[in-house]
C-alpha cells in the first residue's frame, strides 16, 4: 500500500512509498483512510526536526490528523463495516504513569508514550491502517470529509475543559474570550467559545479568508496590538506560539482571568518582558497560565459533539485546499491563503 512516509531527523527524506499492509498487532479494525490533515507538525517532521520511527524501522508512516472509513470491525467492537471514523493520536506509555493508569495519556508523567504518526508508531497518512477499537472515534457521517477537523477539534475541547475546570476554584462567570491567532487552532477556539455564548474575540496580523471567518461566528476581529484592546477578557487562548504575543496577553487578562496556551512557540526566541509586573498582575489578580497540548478519549468525543452542531458551511470554509498523495510536497508547502490543508486519498 502507499505511504507518506520519511525518516524521521534526515531532512528532505519524506517521499510516497510502499508498505507492507498494516499488521494484526495494530488492531483488530481495518480502515481505509480517506483523508488526512496537515500541520506543523508533520511539516517540522518532514524537515527532521524530529520524529522516532518504530522500533526496527527506518521509515515513519507520518500523519495524525485522520478521517476513514472502517472495512473491517469485529462483532462487539460498537464499529461496523462503513462507519466514519478518526483515530486517536497517542497510546499511554507502558508502565504506565499515574495519569496513563487513569486514561489520561494526554497527560503523561514520564514521556515513554507513543503517538501516531510522530513517536514510535505509524500515523495515518497511508491507505489503509488498522487501530483498537478503544483508540477509534465515530464521526457524525454529515460532516463528510470535514470529519478530519476532529484531531485539531480535540486539542481545543481540551483546553476549553481545563478552562472550566479550572474557573470552578472560585465563583466565575465568564463573558469574553480572546483569541490570538486565526489558524485552523485559533478558529476552531472561536467557534468553541461562540458555542459557549460567549463574547468571542479574534486578534490576527491580516484581514482576509480568517478574518471573514471570525466574523461569520460573530466576533470581533483585530489585526493591532493586545495592549491596544479597548476591554480585559476573561479567557485569552493564545494558539499562535509568538513568544511576545504570550506575554502581551497574559498582562491584558481580566482579575481572575485564565490564559491557555495552546500554541508551540519555536523555541531560541529572547524577548524583553517587565517580568517584576508580569508577577505582581498575576499574584494580585488570582489569574492563571497554564499550557496544553495534545488530547484524551473524553476530548475526541467532545470535539466531535462540537464539530456535529457547528455551522457545516463555516467549516467547510476552514479547509482551503485538497491535493491527493501524489502531490504531498505541495499539500506541505504553504500558501498565503491556506487556512487547512489536507491530503485527500479519494483523489
Amino acid at each position: 500500500m502507499r505511504a507518506l512516509t520519511v525518516i524521521p531527523g534526515r531532512a528532505d527524506s519524506g517521499a510516497v512509498v510502499e508498505m507492507p499492509e498494516p499488521p494484526a498487532a495494530d488492531g483488530p479494525i481495518l480502515v481505509r483512510t480517506l483523508a488526512v490533515g496537515v500541520c506543523g507538525t508533520d511539516t517540522e517532521i518532514l524537515a527532521g526536526d524530529y520524529g522516532w520511527a518504530p522500533d526496527g524501522e527506518e521509515r515513519l508512516i507520518i500523519g495524525h490528523e485522520s478521517l476513514g472509513e472502517v472495512l473491517e470491525a469485529p462483532a462487539g467492537s460498537d464499529f461496523r463495516r462503513g462507519d466514519l471514523v478518526a483515530g486517536v493520536v497517542r497510546r499511554p506509555d507502558p508502565v504506565p504513569c499515574l495519569a496513563c493508569g487513569a486514561g489520561e495519556w494526554d497527560m503523561c508523567r514520564n514521556g515513554r508514550y507513543t503517538e501516531r504518526g510522530i513517536k514510535q508508531r505509524h500515523g495515518y497518512a497511508a491507505e489503509r491502517f488498522r487501530i483498537e477499537a478503544e483508540f477509534l472515534v465515530p464521526v457524525d457521517r454529515r460532516l463528510g470529509a470535514l470529519g478530519v477537523l476532529l484531531e485539531p477539534a480535540s486539542i481545543l475541547a481540551k483546553a476549553w475543559e481545563h478552562i472550566d475546570r479550572i474557573g470552578l476554584r472560585a465563583r466565575w462567570a465568564p463573558r469574553s474570550v480572546l483569541v490570538t491567532g486565526a489558524g485552523p487552532i485559533g478558529l476552531l477556539a472561536a467557534m468553541m467559545g461562540a458555542q459557549r455564548g460567549l463574547e468571542v474575540h479574534v486578534l490576527a496580523r491580516r484581514e482576509g479568508a480568517q478574518a471573514e471567518l471570525a466574523r461569520a461566528l460573530g466576533a470581533t476581529y483585530y489585526t493591532g496590538r493586545i495592549a491596544d484592546l479597548p476591554f480585559h477578557p476573561d479567557v485569552v487562548l493564545e494558539c499562535t506560539g509568538v513568544p511576545a504575543l504570550v506575554m502581551e496577553a497574559t498582562l491584558q487578562l481580566a482579575p481572575g482571568g485564565i490564559c491557555c496556551q495552546a500554541g508551540v512557540s519555536a523555541g531560541e526566541k529572547r524577548i524583553c518582558v517587565d517580568a517584576g509586573t508580569l508577577e505582581r498582575r498575576m499574584v494580585l489578580g488570582n489569574q492563571v497560565l497554564f499550557g496544553t497540548v495534545n488530547a484524551n478519549l473524553r476530548h475526541y468525543h467532545a470535539a466531535a459533539a462540537a464539530l456535529a452542531k457547528a455551522d457545516r458551511a463555516w467549516l467547510g470554509r476552514l479547509v482551503t485546499r485538497r491535493e491527493p498523495l501524489e502531490n504531498w510536497r505541495a499539500a506541505v508547502a504553504r500558501q498565503p491563503d491556506d487556512i487547512k490543508t489536507i491530503i485527500d486519498f479519494t483523489l
